[in-house]
């Protein structure tokens, strides 16, 4: 009954849900407080206080029409609002006829991918990346050339250069990144868009930069993440509200296009095709009002970062080797055994759930997401130094 391809895909699927259900067994045995889960990226904060108090009100106050259909694209009024925040962070004139509300940043990818692609089209991912761009640019006939980083986890453009073909259509960029936490400076994605222009110029063609940015509240240390609009003439911003706001399970986002892309009333037309018929026929109504009231909120950063440097400090005075994250909330070591696999497996004999670094087209690393209660973190130091011990 199932598909080849599914079966396949199983197989190859999320090294994070494997390890997050490789937790539950481990609680069932110990005790949660006694099992340390580093592997989901789920926020464990709550939402805002402005964000319970603005769908509390749309919800007693009983908004006429808040629960029909939507225009495919979302309500007007939202995205004309999340038009003047982008107005305003990149210099350019956006309207709501730029914006379509989508079902997180998720959604947001499938619809621009089905957009863009046709068969065999090439869409390029910089290693390490989230594992389900692959499946989301195979989701539409799309061909995956991965191009590795180097230690900065920044591409060499020569590489670079040489990964993009006439085929290619997309470059997928993650700022902040999952798993690194690194910030492409805005000198980095200029140095990666000359190396975009020349070859649009030389193939004649055109290659959509697509910025996924769920984590773009979530930076450190003074950090700026760079509106990718004003570094591509052909740009798309994918976000969601699932990190910034904590509302992952509500599956709220949006597609933000360059008014600088030729035709892109025709591109906006298409992805508003696209998001009625993959399925997702517009974005949750009740919280595309929501999230319009509380654009200018964001996470507690200050916990993050607290979060961050515990763990961080700890685990690099053992031995381990770790590039500081200026964003997101993950950390990405390298591996003391070249066998990452086999190192997250040792991880377990202490209780720790890790994620291997080839689930992110990375092996030799390791991911562990610091998004969880501070608890967590303290009762975790004592079995790093345990793990830490039988390798250094």
């Amino acid at each position: 009954m199932i598909s080849e391809q599914i079966k396949s895909d199983l197989q190859n699927s999320s090294w994070i849900r494997a390890m997050f259900e490789e937790g539950e067994r481990l609680r069932a045995i110990y005790g949660a407080d006694k099992v340390y889960d580093f592997s989901l990226g789920n926020p464990d904060y709550e939402p805002p206080a402005k964000v319970r108090d603005t769908l509390k009100g749309l919800v007693m106050n009983e908004t006429p029409g808040l629960h029909r259909y939507t225009s495919n694209a979302g309500h007007i009024d939202v995205r004309q609002r999340i038009a003047d925040q982008l107005s305003r962070e990149s210099g350019l004139t956006l309207a709501a006829g730029h914006i379509i509300m989508t079902c997180g940043a998720a959604g947001g990818l499938n619809v621009v991918l089905k957009t863009i692609l046709d068969p065999g089209d090439e869409v390029i991912l910089l290693a390490p990346y989230f594992v389900e761009y692959h499946f989301y640019a195979k989701n539409h006939g799309g061909k995956v050339v991965v191009v590795p980083t180097g230690d900065d986890f920044l591409p060499d453009t020569a590489v670079l250069a040489a990964s993009i073909s006439p085929k290619t259509r997309a470059i997928i960029l993650n700022s902040p990144n999952n798993p690194t936490g690194v910030v492409y400076s805005e000198a980095a994605l200029k140095n990666i868009a000359e190396v975009v222009n020349a070859k649009e110029q030389e193939y004649g063609t055109e290659i959509l930069a697509i910025s996924d940015e769920p984590y773009y509240k979530l930076v450190y240390d003074g950090v700026k993440v760079t509106n990718l609009m004003t570094v591509f003439k052909n740009a798309a911003i994918v976000n969601s509200f699932s990190k910034s706001l904590a509302l992952p399970g509500e599956r709220i986002g949006y597609i933000a296009l360059s008014p600088n892309i030729q035709n892109v009333g025709l591109l906006i037309d298409g992805m508003v095709f696209a998001n009625r018929t993959l399925g997702y026929v517009n974005a949750p109504s009740i919280f595309q009002k929501v999230v319009a009231e509380c654009l200018d909120e964001g996470p507690d950063t200050e916990e993050y970062q607290r979060r961050r440097d515990t763990l961080y400090n700890h685990i690099t005075s053992l031995g381990f080797s770790c590039t500081k994250p200026q964003g997101a909330f993950y950390l990405f070591p390298k591996s003391p055994e070249p066998d990452d696999v086999a190192f997250v497996k040792q991880a377990l004999e202490y209780n720790l759930l890790l994620v291997p670094g080839r689930g992110f087209a990375s092996p030799g690393y390791f991911r562990l997401a610091y998004c969880v209660d501070f608890k967590t973190i303290e009762g975790a130091l004592p079995a790093f130094e345990k793990l830490a011990k039988h390798y250094f």
